[in-house]
C-alpha cells in the first residue's frame, strides 16, 4: 500500500530571492469579488505544515494571497522564453500565475507554492490573467490521476472560486472563474535558460545552474561521461534522465499533455500546467489532445520525441557555459533511459516482475499490439490483466506468463471492482456538468477518492533515476 506523505512543521525558506532581481518581477494578486473554497488538498497540506490552517486563513493565503509567515513578501512572476510548437517566443513569462511561497518538507526538499489564474502580470500581454473554474477542476483531476499512476507531477493544492464571469473561445461563455495553487518542486523551466542564452548572460546562467543543482538534487553523471564535473554538464545529465522518465510515465499512463513547449518543461522533471490534456480512450499513437495542435506535434506517440527535443534546447542554452561534446553525450542517454523507464513503469502497472531487458521489451510490445488490435483502452487493459489475470490466448499471454506476478499485486479489494476509475473526456464532462448545472461537487469528490484508492492499490511507483527531488517516488 502507498503511504501518505509524511507530516512536517511549516518551514519557510526562500532561496529564489538570491535570483529574483534578474529572474522575476514582483507582482500583486488580483482583487477578486468573492472567495468560495472548493478544494483543499488534505493529503499534501500536512507535508508542508499547513493542514492546521482553518478555512478562513486558507482563503486569506490562497485566495487573497496574504504572505505566509517568514515567506516571500510579495509574489514573483518568473521571466522566461520558450519554443511554442517549435517557434521561439521571447515575449512570454508568468502571465496568469506567480510564485507565492517556498517551503521545506521533512526531508529538507525545497517546494514551491505557485498559482494559476491569480491575475495579470507584466507578461499577460492581451490575456486577463484568470482561470476558468472548469480549468481548475480539470487540473485537480489530471494531477490526482497522474499521481496515482506514479508520474512525477505537481499537486493541486487549493482551488477557490472567485466570482467573475470569464469569456473563452473554447468553452461556453460566460463561465465561472477560479484561482488555483499548486505544490511543486520549483518552477524553473527550460525556457528560463533560453532567455539567458538570448541575453548572452553567462554569469546569471551559471548562477541558475548552481541553484538547480543545489535545490533539485540528482545522481551524478556516469563515471565515463566527459566533463562530468562541470556544473552545466551535470545538470543536463540530470534533466535528460528526468525527462526520459517523465515521457515514459506519460506513455504508461495513457496520458497526453497536449502542450509540451519548452516553457512548460520543469528542470525538476515534474509535470505541471495542465491545459488541453486527455487520457486515451484506446491505444492510439496519433491521438492528439489540443484542438489547436493541427500538425499533431504533441500527439500521444510523439511525446518522448518532444521531451528529447526540449532537452536539446536546454543543451543549446548550456553551450554558453560548456563545450558541445559533453552536452551531446548527455543528450544521447535519453533513448536508452527512456526504454528502461518505459519497461520499468509498464511492468509496475501490470504488477509483474522483470525478467530481463529482452523479455520485458517483448511484453511491452505484445501488450501494445494487443491494445491496438482489440481496441481495449489502457485503463481497462492494466486493470483486467494486473498480476497476469484474465488474458486470452496469443503472444501477449505467452509474454505475460513469463513474468511472475509481484507478491500482493492484487490483494487490495480495489481489484475486485468491475472497472477502474477513468478520465476519458466523457467522464470529465460528466463531472463538470454536475458542477456547472447543479453546483454539485460530489461527483468530483467521489472521483478523487476513487483515484486515490487506485494509487493506494498500485503501491509505491518504481524507483527512478531522478534523485531526491522526485515527489512521486516518495509518496
Amino acid at each position: 500500500m502507498r503511504s501518505e506523505p509524511q507530516a512536517a512543521p511549516y518551514r519557510a525558506d526562500t532561496p529564489i530571492l538570491s535570483l529574483a532581481e534578474w529572474l522575476a518581477d514582483p507582482v500583486a494578486a488580483a482583487d477578486f469579488p468573492s472567495h468560495v473554497l472548493r478544494f483543499r488538498n488534505h493529503r499534501w497540506a500536512p507535508a508542508v505544515g499547513l493542514e492546521s490552517l482553518d478555512d478562513a486563513d486558507w482563503v486569506s493565503h490562497f485566495g487573497r494571497f496574504t504572505p505566509l509567515p517568514g515567506n516571500l513578501p510579495q509574489p514573483l512572476a518568473l521571466r522566461y522564453h520558450g519554443h511554442q510548437f517549435r517557434s521561439y517566443n521571447p515575449d512570454i513569462g508568468d502571465g496568469r500565475g506567480f510564485l507565492f511561497a517556498q517551503l521545506r518538507d521533512n526531508a529538507g526538499r525545497l517546494l514551491d507554492l505557485g498559482t494559476k489564474g491569480s491575475g495579470q502580470t507584466p507578461y499577460s500581454r492581451s490575456g486577463d490573467g484568470r482561470l476558468t473554474l472548469k480549468g481548475a477542476m480539470r487540473e485537480i483531476l489530471a494531477t490526482e490521476m497522474l499521481e496515482a499512476l506514479g508520474a512525477n507531477t505537481s499537486k493541486t493544492f487549493s482551488v477557490i472560486e472567485t466570482g467573475e464571469n470569464l469569456w473563452r473561445g473554447d468553452e461556453p461563455s460566460p463561465t465561472r472563474s477560479a484561482v488555483l495553487v499548486r505544490l511543486s518542486h520549483g518552477h524553473i523551466r527550460i525556457g528560463s535558460f533560453q532567455r539567458l542564452l538570448l541575453a548572452d548572460d553567462a554569469p546569471h546562467m551559471a548562477a541558475l545552474v548552481e541553484y538547480c543543482l543545489a535545490n533539485f538534487p540528482g545522481p551524478p553523471p556516469p563515471a565515463d561521461a566527459p566533463a562530468r564535473d562541470e556544473p552545466a554538464v551535470a545538470l543536463l545529465h540530470q534533466v535528460v534522465a528526468r525527462m526520459a522518465d517523465l515521457a515514459a510515465s506519460y506513455m504508461v499512463a495513457g496520458f497526453v499533455h497536449g502542450v509540451l513547449n519548452t516553457d512548460n518543461m520543469n528542470i525538476s522533471g515534474e509535470s505541471f500546467d495542465y491545459g488541453p490534456w486527455r487520457w486515451l480512450p484506446k491505444w492510439d499513437a496519433s491521438f492528439t489532445a489540443a484542438y489547436f495542435d493541427h500538425s499533431g506535434l504533441y500527439r500521444f506517440g510523439r511525446q518522448p520525441e518532444a521531451m528529447h527535443w526540449n532537452s536539446g534546447q536546454l543543451a543549446v542554452a548550456l553551450r554558453l557555459l560548456a563545450d558541445t561534446e559533453p552536452l551531446v553525450a548527455a543528450l544521447e542517454r535519453f533513448g536508452p533511459l527512456y526504454q528502461q523507464a518505459l519497461a520499468r513503469r509498464f511492468l509496475w502497472r501490470l504488477g509483474v516482475a522483470s525478467q530481463g531487458a529482452d523479455a520485458d521489451a517483448e511484453l511491452v510490445g505484445a501488450a501494445e499490439r494487443y491494445m491496438v488490435e482489440s481496441g481495449v483502452g489502457p485503463d481497462a487493459f492494466f486493470f483486467r490483466h494486473r498480476g497476469g489475470r484474465g488474458l486470452p490466448a496469443g503472444d501477449l499471454a505467452s509474454a505475460l506468463a513469463a513474468h511472475a506476478p509481484v507478491a500482493g499485486a492484487t490483494d487490495d479489494p480495489f481489484w475486485d471492482a468491475d472497472e477502474p476509475p477513468s478520465l476519458v473526456i466523457e467522464e470529465v464532462e460528466r463531472i463538470w456538468a454536475a458542477i456547472d448545472q447543479h453546483d454539485d461537487w460530489q461527483p468530483l469528490a467521489d472521483k478523487v477518492a476513487q483515484i486515490r484508492h487506485l494509487g493506494a492499490a498500485l503501491g509505491p511507483p518504481p524507483a527512478t533515476l531522478c534523485g531526491d527531488g522526485d515527489m512521486a517516488a516518495k509518496i
